[in-house]
Formats: structure tokens, C-alpha cells, sequence
């Protein structure tokens, strides 16, 4: 990667025509017109006053929850793993956490804080921004349900501070202020004890690594569950578990996991999830809808 010198002030790393294979749990995506990685906050806030008012802005956290199509990402894609990463008490027992920082590192250091409630993090395999954006949940718990305040960037690099009740928030999904990204997020938590907390995260990873395909690329749930249903349930009741289209296939441990065998293009895996909504509307006549973000460019 190089520095971004032809900007003077920044600090970060600019690239052009990057593969978001790189940048996806998948291991699918063609090239974004450019990446920046951010040195830190004041660096993003810098780099996106550069921009024209026009610039299609794309955020990526680990890209865990993306299908990025074959033929890649218009504009400018914002890379804040890294460089986002506040993790600090502010109270005693509110928590912030920067867009970048893993959600499973929240969780590992809010337990060690002795604090409880942020448990279920550890299942979600992506960044803070990110769960922020789609009220990402595992286990039984739900992002949004932490939230006390949230920071924003607007596409001038303007910071602005957001309360809760400035989003509407259900199932997985988040809407409020307009042309804003989640920089950071305070999380009200509740004192507890630090060593049944982290017994509890141990506990959590071993059922996902026990029901879940974690060692083969996926972007974990594809499908939202239908109300007082599970998409899991009925994709594997329609006989689709190990069904394969090119390199992709529906996992065989857990029917909402599809999994890169390593050849997989976006092509393979949308066809796919376009394939599971056709089996599961023809037989149970209910429509998934995709948990995973599928933007980019048809090759």
C-alpha cells in the first residue's frame, strides 16, 4: 500500500483498484475505484473534506456481512479496521468502542472490565460499525439494546454526536440520520463478575465453533430468520444442505452458512442465495430476505 502523498496532512493508506477479496470474509469481490484506511479519526475526518460532494462513500468493516459482486465498488470504500479503535471505560460502566474495533475484542475486554451484557459480541464476526449499521445479534442479544450515544461522520467529515433515540432500530436493521457513518458507539453495560463473564464467552465460541462452519469463508447468516421461524430450518427442510452452484456451497453444518470451497466467484454465491429463496418461497411460500449486504458492480 502506499501513503496517501499526493494529499498533504494524511496519514493514511490510499490504494486504487484494490481487490475486495481481500477485504471480505467470502474471499469474493472485484476492485473498489480506491481504499482508504485511516490512520485514526482526525486522519479520516481530513481525508473525506478531499472529496467531492458527489463521491460514492462505501464503508467495509472486516467484511463479514458483504457480497461484493464481481465486478467491483464505484467511489471511495472507507477501511476503518485499525484505525478507528477506541476501546475505553468513560464510566463506570459505559464502554467506548471505535467503528473499527472487532466486536469479539469488546467483548473480551468488557469482561475483563467486569462488566456484563456485551457477551454475546464475541459471536458476531465483524466490526462495531458494522454492527452498529445492520443491529447485529447472536446468541439472543442485539447490538442496539447496548446503545447509549453514537458518533457519526458525515460525508464532509464533520463530526456529530447521536442519541439513541435519534435511530429506529428492529431486526437487523437501523435507520436515522441521513449521509452519516458510525464512528463509534457508548455501550451502557451493567457491573458483574469479570470471571463468569469470560467463562460465558468461552461458552459462546465453543457453540459456534460447534455449530457453525467457522473454518471454511462464509459471511455467517445469509438470511434473516422469518418471524417465529428460522431461515436455517427451512432451507434444510427443503433438502439444500451441501446444494452447490460453481464453488459455493450451502454448509452442511448450518443450512444459513454458505461457505467458499475456494473457487467461488460473487457470480456462484448470489446465484445461490437467489436459488435458496426460489426452493424456500416454491415450498413454504415464505421470501427470505439476505442479512448479508450484496452491493458492487456485475462483472
Amino acid at each position: 500500500m502506499m501513503a496517501a502523498e499526493s494529499m498533504p496532512g494524511l496519514r493514511g493508506e490510499l490504494t486504487s483498484d484494490e481487490p475486495m477479496s481481500a477485504h471480505t470474509s467470502w474471499r469474493v469481490g472485484g476492485p473498489a475505484d480506491q481504499c482508504y484506511r485511516p490512520a485514526d479519526l482526525e486522519d479520516l475526518q481530513q481525508f473525506l473534506a478531499t472529496l467531492a460532494n458527489d463521491e460514492r462513500l462505501t464503508w467495509v468493516g472486516l467484511g463479514s456481512n458483504l457480497l461484493v459482486r464481481d465486478g467491483g465498488i464505484r467511489g471511495t470504500v472507507i477501511l476503518p479496521f485499525g484505525g478507528l479503535d477506541t476501546l475505553e471505560l468513560i464510566d463506570g460502566d459505559r464502554v467506548r468502542a471505535g467503528a473499527g474495533v472487532a466486536c469479539a475484542k469488546v467483548a473480551r475486554f468488557t469482561a475483563r472490565a467486569g462488566l456484563t451484557g456485551a457477551e454475546f459480541l464475541a459471536g458476531i464476526p465483524g466490526t462495531m460499525g458494522g454492527a452498529l449499521a445492520m443491529n447485529a445479534g447472536a446468541f439472543g442479544g442485539e447490538t442496539w439494546l447496548l446503545v447509549d450515544a453514537v458518533q457519526t461522520l458525515d460525508h464532509q467529515g464533520e463530526l456529530h454526536q447521536r442519541s439513541r433515540a435519534d435511530y429506529q432500530v428492529s431486526y437487523r436493521a437501523v435507520n436515522g440520520a441521513e449521509n452519516e457513518w458510525f464512528v463509534s458507539a457508548d455501550l451502557q453495560l451493567k457491573p458483574g463478575d469479570s470471571t463468569a463473564a469470560q467463562s460465558r464467552i468461552r461458552s459462546l465460541l465453543e457453540r459456534r465453533s460447534a455449530t457453525q462452519p467457522t473454518q471454511q469463508p462464509s459471511c455467517g447468516s445469509v438470511f434473516r430468520n422469518p418471524p417465529d421461524d428460522y431461515a436455517a430450518r427451512l432451507i434444510e427442510s427443503c433438502g439444500l444442505k451441501g446444494k452447490q452452484v460453481g464453488g459455493a456451497r450451502v454448509s452442511e453444518k448450518h443450512a444459513n452458512f454458505i461457505v467458499n470451497l475456494g473457487s467461488a466467484s460473487a457470480a456462484d454465491i448470489e446465484a445461490l442465495i437467489r436459488y435458496v429463496q426460489e426452493q424456500v418461497q416454491h415450498r413454504h411460500g415464505i421470501q427470505l430476505q439476505t442479512e448479508v449486504r450484496i452491493i458492487g458492480e456485475f462483472e
